[in-house]
This record gives structure tokens, C-alpha cells and sequence, in this order.
């Protein structure tokens, strides 16, 4: 993954956490290490998927390789642009029926309702989401450390105070860095197997 300009990371030399924050923050320490011929990854911290650093050249090269703040869009007058995409909806006739019947017509109502389930599902999909890219790191980092494998289950069953006593023993950056990912699953437990 390439690193955006407000992403939030985390680079190890091994399992040592050598820095954390904003790629232009981290990059830093990420060359240094590289320069001195340590192996490092870095992670999103909000995805758990590695961070591709361009570090070819001197530090100020490599920090000038990476994207900047997006400029401000220009605003004018008219209309502005709403990322309206056309596709094909299949409905039976009564469905169409009832949205014809609703105010603002079809589009408006289904896109009414589809706002109406993405913020009712928006804690249960954060929550999932947070749990795969935790995830996706203990895989990368602390899969040879002790109790990884009860982390992932207390991971997936949402008891932290059980996935925080399986990674007591873990060096203290990666654990620090599970849990801070870990952090959104929390709030919602996942659904019981059956």
C-alpha cells in the first residue's frame, strides 16, 4: 500500500517498534534503519496492511516522493458535483410502485434508505473491520510470539481484557500497537457462532 499523507503508521525493525505517526514522521526512521541494514515493515494503523515507503536516494528525496495534502477543490457557481452513478436496479413491480409513490421519486428513496443501513450497520462494520486488520499484523508480526494463537481467538470473540492477558508477554511495541488497532472492535461484540 502506498502511504497516504494523513495516514497514521507504525514501523518495526523486527518486532521493535521503531516509530509511529504520519509517514512524513515515520519515514524518517524507516530510511535510518534501512540504511543500516535492519529489515523493517510498516503498517497502516487503521487497515493492519503494509506501508510501502519509496526509499531510494537521500532522506529529503524519499520524503519529497510522498504525497502532500490534496488541494482545496475549487468552488464556482453552479451546481456542484455529486458523484452521481447510474446503474441498473432489479425490483419487482410492487416495489417500484411503492418508490414511485414516495416523495422525491425512486432515487431519492432508495438512497434515503441506503443511507438509513449504512448508519445502522456502521458500528458493526467498524468493529469488523478492526478486527481484520489487528489482524492482518499479529499475522505479520506476532505470529511466532507466545499466546498468538489465543489472541486471535479472544481477538474474534470481542473479550479484551482476555486478548490483553494473551499478549502481556509480547514486546511491549507490538502489543501497544494490537491493541491500538484492536481499539474499534471493542465496541461491539461479534456475532455468536452457531
Amino acid at each position: 500500500m502506498i502511504p497516504t499523507f494523513d495516514m497514521r503508521c507504525a514501523a518495526f525493525s523486527g518486532q521493535r517498534l521503531i516509530a509511529e505517526g504520519q509517514p512524513r514522521d515515520v519515514l524518517p526512521a524507516v530510511k535510518a534503519a534501512t540504511d543500516a541494514g535492519e529489515g523493517v515493515l510498516v503498517f497502516d494503523l487503521t487497515t493492519g496492511r503494509p506501508v510501502e515507503f519509496d526509499l531510494r536516494g537521500d532522506l529529503e528525496t524519499a520524503l519529497a516522493r510522498l504525497p502532500v495534502a490534496a488541494p482545496e477543490p475549487r468552488k464556482g457557481p453552479g451546481r456542484p458535483k455529486l458523484g452521481v452513478t447510474a446503474r441498473e436496479v432489479t425490483l419487482l413491480p410492487r416495489h417500484w410502485d411503492w418508490l414511485a409513490g414516495q416523495p422525491g421519486g425512486a432515487s431519492s428513496a432508495l438512497r434515503k434508505m441506503v443511507e438509513a443501513a449504512m448508519r445502522e450497520a456502521e458500528g458493526p462494520d467498524r468493529a469488523r473491520r478492526a478486527r481484520e486488520a489487528v489482524y492482518r499484523f499479529m499475522t505479520a508480526l506476532a505470529g511466532d510470539l507466545p499466546d498468538y494463537e489465543e489472541a486471535v481467538r479472544r481477538l474474534f470473540a470481542g473479550d479484551r481484557t482476555a486478548f490483553e492477558a494473551a499478549t502481556v508477554d509480547w514486546p511491549q511495541g507490538v502489543r501497544d500497537t494490537a491493541l491500538t488497532i484492536a481499539e474499534p472492535s471493542w465496541a461491539i461484540r461479534p456475532p455468536e457462532a452457531g
